[in-house]
Formats: structure tokens, sequence, C-alpha cells
């Protein structure tokens, strides 16, 4: 009775809401906390779309991630590459958050590890774990060992700027250049916290120098990113890039930044999304697709999936290609909490 209801009321198909219901939904990548600290955006109190229509921010917050049944999420810390004492400004802000989410115990449970977040689901909260994007705020020798690095889950090795640790993927890196010697370590550094190394963001070259330095043992993370086999970007991985996530048992976040999908910038469609899903499942196989949105990334979403509240339609499109629940359920978050349980049960 529950799932017709709801299927009613954020207009998906019933067969389409008892799946997503039954299952997992974790986001990979959710960039919310940006607006905090820009302006004070309050991650706790329920928000409109903003006066942009939820474009570049108001895509989400905790009682509209509630709302939406998602069920875990990690919470991005973006480092400000001009800032300085980017490590100690880090700290602050890694406070900050978890000062955020302690104060509504009854909807957010701080996660670490995979027990951690059946914990969450058991107690009907939204699983929260933390990440960083931009692994320079601790590029230092030495700067995972000044706070608890386990309240991390992953680290974004590079973002939008080149750093010391490598190669940005964005126009203004150097294509030739990737992971420096401080690079490498630094992922050995991460692997021996059982951090997640992810690898969106850095450019192909470093992508690879990054596998290299990688323990194989532990699943790899792409949180969020566009498929250059749907869409050729600058910001999307390629097939040789999927598989060597694959190999290692880690998986790959779609993002819904509409021009990274192949979508005119404000027309976006949710379909996309789809079919982005479908190279990775065509290329190496159902267990390594996820989604990673970018919600308040300064990213331009599918207008027909605005918001996180919009984001069950996207089940009625697997739907509509034959896609078994089991399939749908895997990609909702099934297969980040295979993974999880891999890195840290």
């Amino acid at each position: 009775m529950f799932a017709a209801a709801w299927a009613k009321q954020v207009g998906i198909s019933r067969e389409a809401a008892e799946i997503y219901l039954a299952g997992d939904v974790v986001d990979l990548h959710i960039d919310t906390f940006i607006w905090t600290r820009i302006f004070g955006y309050d991650l706790t109190r329920r928000h409109g779309r903003g006066i942009f229509d939820a474009r570049f921010y108001g895509h989400a917050d905790l009682p509209r991630l509630r709302d939406a049944r998602v069920t875990g999420g990690i919470w991005s810390i973006t480092t400000n590459p001009l800032r300085r004492h980017r490590a100690e400004t880090f700290r602050g802000n890694l406070e900050e958050l978890v000062r955020i989410f302690e104060t509504v115990p009854s909807a957010v449970h701080l996660c670490r590890n995979a027990a951690d977040y059946r914990a969450a689901r058991k107690g009907g909260k939204h699983a929260a774990f933390i990440g960083i994007q931009g692994g320079n705020a601790l590029d230092e020798p030495g700067a995972l060992d000044t706070f608890d690095s386990s309240r991390l889950i992953k680290v974004t090795i590079v973002h939008l700027s080149t750093s010391k640790l490598g190669q940005t993927s964005a126009p203004s890196g150097d294509r030739k250049g990737g992971l420096s010697a401080r690079g490498r370590e630094f992922v050995r550094e991460l692997d021996a916290r059982r951090i997640f190394v992810d690898l969106a963001h850095i450019n192909r070259k470093g992508f690879f120098d990054a596998v290299a330095a990688h323990d194989r043992s532990l699943p790899l993370l792409v949180s969020h990113t566009g498929i250059a086999g749907v869409h050729e970007h600058w910001r999307n991985v390629d097939d040789e890039q999927l598989r060597a996530v694959a190999a290692t048992g880690g998986v790959i976040g779609v993002m819904y930044q509409a021009s990274f999908l192949g979508d005119p910038l404000f027309f976006g469609r949710a379909e996309r999304v789809v079919d982005h899903l479908a190279h990775i499942i065509d290329v190496v196989g159902e267990d390594y697709a996820a989604l990673g949105s970018d919600w308040d990334g300064a990213i331009v979403t599918p207008r027909d999936m605005a918001t996180c509240l919009e984001l069950p339609r996207l089940v009625d499109m697997m739907l509509a290609r034959g896609w078994t629940p089991q399939r749908i359920q895997k990609i909702l978050g099934g297969n980040f909490i295979r993974s999880l349980g891999e890195l840290r049960r």
C-alpha cells in the first residue's frame, strides 16, 4: 500500500517504487556542503529549487534526500586550491560538517564502513559518509596523520586544477603529465588507510599512473563522471579506464551534468544518465555501475530530474529497457555497498 501511494506522489509506476524502496540508494558524490561554506546554506533545512530553478545549486538537502529515500551518500568537502594552509582549512571544514550531521541524530548516521551503513539502514537514517574532492588539501607528507582519517571514505586525488599530486583532466591540465612521485606516494597512503582512491577528474595518464601505484586487492572508485563511449568529453572516462576500475572490484558513478552526458546545457534529459549506465554495463557488466550525481556542484542537471526528489524516475527508464529489478538495485546502491564491504567491513 505504501509503495502505491509513494509511486503516485513522486510520479512513477508502482513497480518502479517497489524496486526503489526495497533496495539501497547511495549517491557517490554530493557537493552541497560547498554552498554551506560560501553563503551558509543550511543542509538540515528543506529548501526549494532556488532563484535559478535548481540550476547550479538547490538540488539537495537532508530533508529532501530523506524524502527521496536516498539511504546513503558521500558528502564532499571540496578543496579551494588558492587557499593557503589547506590542511588546516580542511580539518575545520571536516569538524563543521560532522557538527552539522550531529545536530540531526534522528535523521543522519555518520558512517565509516559497511557495518555503519547497515546500522543506519536498520535505524531508518541517512548514512552520511565524508570524502574530499581535491587531494591537495592533504598533499604534504604526514597530513593524513594529523586527524582521524578513518572519518574519510574517499579522496578525489585532483579536482579542476593541477596540483603537486598530479594533472587534472580539465583543459587547463597537461595531457602528457600524469601523477607525480608525491601523487603515487599519496595513493599508497590512502590504500594503507583503506580510503577509496577516487579517480574522477584526473587526466588519463594520471589515471593509469594511479592504477599502477594502487594496491589491486582494494577497489578503486570513480565517484562522478560521464562515459566517453557515449559522449566524448574531457571530463569523461573511456572503456579502458572502465575495465581498470572493474578489475579491482570498484565502481563508476555516473553524474548528472547535462553537457558531460551529451545534451545541450539547460536542456538535459534524465534518459541520458541511463545511456551512460548502459555503456558501463555493456563494457564491464552490471556489477560496476553506480550513481554519483554531483548535486550542488555547480552543475546543470537534466530538466526532468533537477533535484533529488526526481531521482526515482530513473527506475522507470531502466525498466523500459528491460532491465531486471536485481540489476536496477545494484546500480542504485548495491554495487557500491558491495565494494564498500571489500574495503571496509
